[in-house]
């Protein structure tokens, strides 16, 4: 559950009633399981999609496959 290019985990706090009562709970960060490229390396890590959004991994490209008709 923690990006491994920005470091970004689940947060703790409370939710809170009208009535003022206080019941804890947690946000987790939207992580996806991509390939990427590091290095010339294609690996498969969790990332943010904030960070994919940011342009801070590099997708693999994939091959174009052209049916010779």
């Amino acid at each position: 559950m923690k990006c491994e290019i920005c470091g970004k985990s689940p947060r703790a706090g409370n939710n809170v009633s009208h009535s003022n009562k206080k019941t804890r709970r947690y946000w987790k960060p939207n992580v996806q399981k991509i390939f990427v490229e590091i290095n010339g390396v294609k690996k498969k890590i969790k990332v943010c999609t904030q960070c994919i959004k940011s342009d801070k991994v590099h997708k693999p490209i994939k091959p174009v496959i052209v049916n010779p008709q």
